[in-house]
């Protein structure tokens, strides 16, 4: 049998037992019930204590057998993995049954499982984000054993083609990342030049003076933005952003480059707009009403009570969009390709080629290099250097929304 069958089998005998356990433990408690004695739960929670606890020991056998599984135990095969969570369930579905009594208190253990899952739940994304910084960290101390920190912090030339191979000695030359570093930030500040007053401005028209027909209509057609594919900014950005640029600058007297930072910039700034908009639509929504009466009963007209009080009260979460969009155009690879390209250049000038991290960390993960040299494990140099980047950024954020929401609670 083939995985997929295996899963769709252990699937239906779980859901099987689950539920034969759910009616057992409910005409159980009916029983028990109909004679008179007084039950600490309903019937339907008596039942739901015996699926829960038929399903469970059937889902961590499973898992044991899987992880058994990777850690090579190749003697475990898939058929003997669901034979032994088959029976786990039968074990837990008698052993369930038997609970069945008055002086159980089936409710709170159904809760104690459904609490235990959503702090497992919890645990994953916070154990794998632990797993991904302790990966970047220990690749990135191996580069850094071959290639000298300083001067990867604050070098301005980045070619690892002119460092040198086969030396002993850390690496003082092509590693430089602020050429890398400077296309990031200038093309993250173009984008949010772009996306942070139009997506706000926005958000407040649509919160405060379109009619409930208008709002209906030009928000979801504003949130359609975010579902448009990053490689079809890409293309909008190269052959016909790029070019408008281009002849423009020729116009006024200025020498713009095709793969000019201005041209992923502006379309970044037009895909991040949703992000802001929508958020900070909701946020402003949000505001208490008598907050909006109380301003314009003490003789305040509507822009100055947008101005002075809604702006203010949903300053925390419209700061959350505006990170949520500088991390967004942080993290942005597919629009720098095709519009920017891969020259890595030391300029605040929008108008020259740049490139940026995130385009970095791909080209040199997929290039033909071996793993272990320097050119490859600068990609996680890279990374945790962003990833400190941002980790500020949210520190920032944090600390200012706590201030704001202190002063408008």
């Amino acid at each position: 049998m083939t995985t997929g069958q295996l899963l769709l089998l252990f699937a239906a005998c779980l859901l099987l037992l689950a539920g034969t356990a759910y009616v057992i433990g409910r005409r159980r408690a009916e029983g028990i019930k109909a004679g008179g004695t007084f039950m600490n739960s309903q019937p339907g929670q008596y039942g739901q204590f015996a699926a829960t606890w038929t399903a469970v020991p059937a889902i961590v056998a499973a898992f044991v057998g899987w992880v058994a599984t990777l850690f090579g135990a190749e003697i475990i095969s898939g058929k003997l993995i669901i034979a032994a969570a088959v029976a786990a369930a039968v074990v837990g579905l008698v052993w369930a049954v038997r609970q069945v009594d008055p002086e159980l208190r089936a409710r709170l253990g159904v809760e104690r499982v459904i609490t235990a899952a959503l702090i497992t739940a919890s645990m994953v994304s916070i154990l794998t984000t632990l797993g991904i910084l302790l990966s970047i960290i220990f690749e990135s101390i191996r580069f850094f054993g071959m290639v000298d920190f300083m001067h990867f912090v604050t070098g301005t030339e980045w070619n690892p083609d002119a460092a040198p191979e086969g030396s002993e000695e850390l690496i003082t030359k092509g590693f430089g990342s602020l050429p890398l570093f400077a296309g990031t930030f200038l093309i993250t500040g173009i984008a949010m030049t772009v996306a942070l007053p139009i997506g706000l401005l926005s958000a407040i028209y649509m919160s405060e003076y379109a009619s409930p027909s208008v709002r209906s209509v030009s928000k979801p057609l504003l949130e359609i933005l975010a579902g448009i594919p990053t490689v079809v900014y890409g293309f909008f950005a190269a052959i016909t952003i790029a070019p408008i640029i281009v002849a423009v600058a020729d116009k006024v007297g200025l020498q713009a480059s095709y793969q000019a930072a201005l041209a992923p910039g502006l379309v970044m700034g037009i895909m991040i707009i949703p992000f802001i908009s929508s958020l900070s639509d909701d946020v402003i929504n949000s505001v208490p009403e008598s907050m909006r009466d109380g301003s314009l009963a003490l003789g305040m007209t509507k822009s100055e009570t947008i101005r002075h009080i809604l702006i203010p009260a949903a300053l925390p979460g419209i700061i959350s969009a505006t990170l949520l969009g500088v991390s967004r155009a942080l993290g942005e690879t597919m629009i720098v390709v095709m519009a920017a390209g891969l020259r890595p250049n030391l300029t605040w000038n929008p108008l020259e080629a740049v490139t940026t991290v995130t385009v970095r960390i791909v080209d040199a993960l997929t290039g033909d290099q071996a793993f272990g040299t320097p050119e490859t494990l600068a990609a996680f140099s890279l990374g945790l250097v962003l990833f400190v980047v941002t980790l500020i950024l949210n520190i920032v954020s944090v600390s200012m929304v706590r201030r704001f929401k202190q002063q408008y609670a």
